[in-house]
């Protein structure tokens, strides 16, 4: 008999849900009307659930009055900030498609995304990290003639926005939402390509609802939990497994700051007595760095997800042992599949939670395929890692030929991950099909390489990518964020700690000491650019 096949679904007694996400949170104003649902730290701004609810309407009626309608985009270029989150909801409540757009995005990427995806309306910060956002945008507006109007938070075109709300009767946004079907589409993201222009998944309100609930459920989310979130709301990770696993469960957001800052984060937790926090493990890395690390009380938590690449043991470690996050996730996803398809559980150990992403969550299947063939692989084998269900996106936005390249004719989406499915159904991503060294015929995975050198005294991160070399095609290069700048590592120290405890081929032949990576909008590393950087050295 031969060895079971990598392929695997997630069962469940409870089904998905058939809301849109409209009526979703009617359900948790009506179930939760007096808890918190939404918290500013940095201006002291506050909702309950019957306050936000209200909030999310009169915003809704005031898109209305604007002309928006079902079907339409709405863009939204912004930070963090309450803002951003009605937004959210107002323009799902009456079927507009939102359309995330990266703060840090220049000229040439707000022209391609507002022209490709056809937004009509735009919400904007007025600033993000000294770039004058309405000097942007007036830039732009002749490449964009579908650009209507352009509406600036804190500005007073925010307030005539909601003000505008006073001219559609709650009756006709009741009758709109009512038309609505859980697979319209209610969300454009743009992925951050390696190649080309960027792709925009779109996803529907039983995309990400259900994903946003069922990552919520794994960690046992109820009314009693709050969730601080300093990972942006421009990505999956914080508008959808943070702030929609949230408002399925009656539980509160909490945002820290506008952007990441691990001391706005940790001093968030403490004074909203977070039970839950996010980030991608650089930004766990940064707060438990700060000088100060001990001073914040963390007990309140108990929770929160970690993904966008894998986390390290010693990271791990220290998460669990000293942030009290003894329930802590991790999450395996993409923006095309709503994005999470595998998590570990709360009672998982250390080495499911540091060495594998998870199990499939239930209603998704998960197979893992031979890259060149298609067929799938037995367990215990690398292959390409595939998904499937009801998180797959709908395509990407006008561009059918690339959804035909992503997902194949039995709406598998390909994720372009190298995987091993364990005989448990836990999964390992051993890397990017893309990242994988060929070093003189060995295949090399550069995360196992980089496990190995988190453990070094000297280093607080690596990365690990293949660069050209004359005579083996590629060579390995250990990209190094030193943990004291003062004291920094060298490449003989690096390779007399590899020598005897990783085989010759996977000892690094050069070392680059760096302040920071190079990270994409869902703060994965940009590989590819650590490579073009210094391939040719």
């Amino acid at each position: 008999m031969s060895a079971p096949l990598s392929y695997t679904h997630g069962t469940s007694t409870t089904p998905l849900l058939g809301d849109t996400i409209g009526a979703n949170l009617d359900r948790a104003v009506a179930a939760w009307p007096d808890r918190e649902a939404l918290v500013d730290v940095v201006s002291g701004r506050r909702w309950t659930y019957t306050e936000f609810g209200a909030a999310v309407d009169e915003l809704a009626r005031g898109l209305l009055a604007k002309g928006i309608g079902t079907g339409d985009r709405v863009g939204i270029w912004a930070v963090n900030c309450p803002e951003w989150v009605l937004t959210q909801y107002a323009t799902a409540r009456i079927g507009a498609i939102m359309v995330n757009i990266n703060p840090a995005y220049r000229s040439h990427e707000l022209a391609y995304v507002l022209r490709q995806s056809g937004v009509t309306l735009l919400v904007s910060s007025l600033a993000h990290k000294g770039t004058d956002h309405r000097a942007l945008v007036d830039e732009v507006r002749g490449a964009c003639p579908g650009l209507r109007e352009t509406v600036y938070i804190g500005d007073p075109s925010w307030d005539a926005l909601t003000e505008a709300a006073a001219e559609v009767p709650a009756e006709r946004a009741d009758a709109v939402a009512a038309g609505l079907s859980c697979d319209d589409p209610v969300n454009i993201q743009y992925t951050s390509g390696t190649t080309g222009f960027p792709k925009g998944a779109t996803l529907s309100h039983h995309n990400i609802l259900n994903n946003g609930y069922w990552v919520g459920r794994t960690i046992g989310y109820t009314e009693q939990d709050r969730v601080c979130l300093p990972v942006p709301f421009y990505h999956c990770f914080g508008m959808v497994m943070g702030n929609l696993a949230a408002t399925s469960h009656g539980a509160c957001v909490v945002i820290p700051a506008p952007s990441f800052d691990p001391a706005a984060t940790l001093a968030a937790v403490q004074q909203e007595r977070c039970t839950s926090l996010y980030g991608v493990p650089t930004m766990f890395i940064a707060e438990l760095n700060l000088p100060d690390f001990a001073s914040y009380d963390l007990s309140s938590l108990r929770t929160g997800i970690m993904a966008g690449s894998p986390c390290p043991v010693e990271v791990m470690k220290r998460v669990v042992a000293e942030m009290h996050m003894e329930q802590v996730s991790i999450c395996y996803g993409m923006t095309e599949t709503s994005p999470v398809s595998l998590q570990t559980r709360r009672d998982d150990d250390l080495e499911h939670r540091t060495g594998t992403v998870g199990r499939v969550l239930p209603h998704i299947e998960v197979k893992i395929v031979d890259p060149a063939t298609g067929v799938t692989v037995q367990r215990g084998t690398s292959g390409e890692l595939c998904t499937r269900g009801y998180s797959v996106m709908l395509g990407y936005w006008d561009e059918p030929e690339r959804t035909a390249e992503a997902v194949d004719r039995g709406r598998w989406m390909h994720t372009g991950d190298l995987a091993v499915m364990r005989d448990d159904g836990y999964v390992e991503i051993v890397g990017r099909i893309k990242d994988m060294i060929i070093r003189g015929g060995e295949n090399i995975y550069p995360r196992e390489i980089e496990e190995f050198l988190h453990a070094h005294p000297k280093i607080a991160d690596v990365q690990v990518v293949g660069v050209p070399h004359e005579r083996y095609g590629e060579e390995v290069l250990a990209c190094v964020v030193p943990r004291d700048a003062a004291d920094p590592l060298t490449l003989a120290e690096l390779k007399a700690y590899c020598d005897g405890r990783l085989a010759h081929y996977k000892v690094p032949s050069r070392l680059e000491l760096l302040d920071s990576f190079p990270m994409t909008v869902s703060g994965k590393v940009r590989k590819i650019e650590l490579r073009e950087r210094y391939g040719t050295g």
